[in-house]
This record gives structure tokens, sequence and C-alpha cells, in this order.
């Protein structure tokens, strides 16, 4: 019997992991197969430039795994039940169950709206492309002098609030900052988003907290009302409680607790990856939910699965955070290089040749997900005889220790 690789999600982490097993591993000994909610790759790092009402491509995953051999189940994962290894999943024909020997859960985050009244229900998000084109079509009925209110001053928030400014300049743009703009930057890098933003338009109030929205205003805690067409709502993400209700391991924020090869502490047939994961960097921090760190847990989950599954030493790959790449419009960005401890370094690089990096960085991530075997090796490995029983005696030790726990 074949053993079954299932990945849940087919973002950067999940699509990335999936082509690369595909190609890493025999077909004659594995089947993998990709569940996602919908049938496209949606370029997440991109959904501004969407919203903004720019073209942005949206590849069908059906091409992206074309000749691997993966199966691709469009469907939402409803449940996962990591004691009996299946996943249920809800789609067009009334959904089902899948059994797996290895989980890759890859199912990312979403928008953190819960906790601020009428935020679910009257801001937008652009944590999907769904809600990404909803904010779109919001903004193409507004008319010159609409106001359009940014709440979050993150890497979302900015690129957002910048992005919006520059492809529709007709439109009032302001940002809210809880905290002082940039404040993760250096001086240098400070003043060169103000600059950014004074000259795109766009009003930045700082040191302001919302506590409500409303479908015409947001109202801030020093008691301002801000009048408000549109609302867009990039003060944090959240992931969802799947893992968490499946019995596994997880944090306060619902994310899987693993180990330093990406394995779930709990279930070690389980690997979490990208927003899915709390993995703990090279520095002894945990990982940000980033597209960087998707890209480095993805690479490790793929040296731990390979190996393990083949009986090879695992490699240990790099878990590192190493810059904020923040574009400010499609001229100008700003990359600014932290250290071991998160902290920003004394120099960065602004302006077009910036934007110019991060547009080729974007790129290659969208090309990576098509191509996967980039720098990888093509021999396709056959399992080890022992493998599915190394995986019983796994687990029948965490039942063991869980046991003794109690």
């Amino acid at each position: 019997m074949k053993h079954r690789i299932v990945v849940l999600g087919a973002g950067y982490a999940g699509a990335y992991v999936a082509g690369n097993l595909a190609r890493r591993l025999s077909p004659a000994d594995t089947e993998i197969t990709v569940v996602n909610a919908v049938p496209d790759f949606v370029q997440r790092v991109r959904l501004h430039q969407l919203a903004a009402g720019q073209d942005v491509e949206a590849p069908q995953l059906a091409d992206v795994f074309a000749g691997t051999g993966i199966r691709l189940r469009v469907a939402r994962v409803t449940a996962v039940d990591p004691e009996h290894r299946l996943v249920a999943v809800a789609d067009a024909d009334g959904g089902g169950e899948l059994g797996y020997d290895t989980l890759v859960y890859a199912l990312g985050s979403h928008g953190g709206v819960d906790g601020v009244p009428g935020a679910a229900e009257h801001a937008f998000d652009i944590a999907g492309r769904p809600s990404a084109l909803r904010l779109r079509e919001r903004l193409d009925g507004l008319g010159d002098g609409g106001r359009v209110v940014v709440v979050g001053d993150g890497l979302t928030g900015i690129e957002t609030a910048t992005e919006v400014a520059e492809s529709r300049p007709g439109l009032s743009v302001t940002l809210v900052a809880r905290g002082e703009l940039g404040a993760r930057l250096t001086a240098g890098a400070r003043g060169h988003l103000r600059r950014a933003c004074d000259r795109l338009g766009v009003t930045v109030l700082e040191r302001t907290s919302v506590e409500a929205v409303e479908a015409t205003r947001v109202l801030c805690a020093d008691g301002t009302a801000l009048a408000s067409d549109a609302t867009v709502w990039t003060a944090g993400f959240a992931v969802g409680p799947t893992a968490a209700a499946g019995g596994l391991e997880v944090t306060e924020t619902g994310q899987i607790v693993v180990d330093r090869t990406m394995r779930s502490v709990s279930h070690p047939n389980v690997y979490a990856i990208g927003d899915s994961a709390h993995a703990i960097g090279d520095n002894g921090r945990s990982l940000p939910m980033s597209c960087s760190s998707a890209g480095c847990t993805a690479v490790q989950a793929i040296e731990a699965i390979v190996g393990r599954l083949t009986g090879r030493k695992i490699a240990n790959t790099k878990l590192v955070y190493t810059y904020n790449h923040i574009t400010l419009g499609r001229r100008d960005a700003i990359l600014q290089l932290v250290d071991d401890e998160g902290q920003a370094k004394p120099k960065y690089l602004g302006g077009w040749k910036s934007a110019r990096i991060k547009a080729v960085l974007v790129a290659l991530s969208r090309w990576a997900i098509s191509y996967p075997t980039l720098g990888m090796p093509k021999r396709k490995r056959r399992l080890a005889a022992a493998t599915n029983a190394a995986d019983a005696t796994a687990e029948k030790a965490v039942a063991t220790a869980e046991k003794a726990a109690a």
C-alpha cells in the first residue's frame, strides 16, 4: 500500500512542499493529495495590489501541479482527526473524508477582526482573494473624495494604504497607527516612510486605538470619529480553530506547536508550516507570520519528511527572519535588515531599487511554486521498508507518554 501524504492548503508554503515531495519521492511508494478551498493559487503577498485595482495573476492549481502526479481536491477542510488519521472536507458534492499517513498542515491565517465591535461586519480585510475583490469592488464605486480608512500600521497596513493612494489618487486615505509609524524601522527608514506617505497624500494618525467600526465611520479611543466609506482592517492575523478542535497541541493563538523539523510535538504524523506553525527560529524566538517564515518552514518540513520516509539523515535548514520589505506603491519600497534579536540594523535601502528587488523576490516565489525543483535534488527516493512501522512506534510512544502524564 502506498504511503498517503495529504497537504492541507496550497498557498506559498503548501504548494511548494507538495511539489517538492512529488519530485523527490518515488510515485511507486507514495501518493500526494493537496486539499485547497479554491481552484487557483492565490498570491497573497500581492492582494493589496489586487484590492487597489491592479491585475494580479491567479494560476489554476491544476496547471501548477500538472505533470507532478499530485491529486488536487478542491474542498474546504472542516475537521482533522489525527488519532484516526482522517481529514473531513466539504465540497460541491457534499464532501467526505480523506485518510493519510503523513499530514502537512498549511491552512495559513485570516484577518484577525475578533474583539473589536463592528469590525467583522463593516470592515474589509485583504487576507484572502475574495475579500480583496470585495474591497476592490467597493473602491470602484467610490467617486473622487471617497474616504478610505486603513486600520493597522504593520507591513500589510502600510502597503495597503500606500498602494490604494497611488492607484486611486482621487480617494482620501487615512492610516491609523496604534503606536509610532514604522516603529520597527531605523530612524532613516521611518523618515523615508513618512516622506512616502506625504508624497502619496496618506494621512497618518499615530498612537491611536480603534474601539469600534461602524458602516460609515471608525470610532477611536480618544473620542475621534473618522468618516469612512471603506474601512480596511489589517491589525493582525489569526489562525482557524481546526487544529485545536482536532486535539493537536496548539498555542493560545491556535498555531500548532512543532519541533525543530516542523513535526507536531503531540502527533508525529503531522507537520505544520507557515502561519499555521508555532516554530522557534535559530535565534530562539518564535518565527513571525510572514512569507519569509513560510519559505523556511516549508524547506525544513520537506527535508524532514523525505528524510524520515526514506531512512536518511534529516538536515537542519536555516530558520531565520532577516529583513522587513515594505512596498510603498509600485515605484518605492523599504528594505530593512534585522538582527538576531529582531531589531532593525542601522542601514536600510529605500526607493526604486528596493521596489525592484521586492518585485523580483515576489516573482521568484511565484515561479518556485510551479518549478519546485529549483536548487533541489531531482532523484526520486524510494521509501524505507520500515517507515510505517516506525510511524506506529512513534505514535505509541506519544500515547504512552500522554497516559503517564495523566
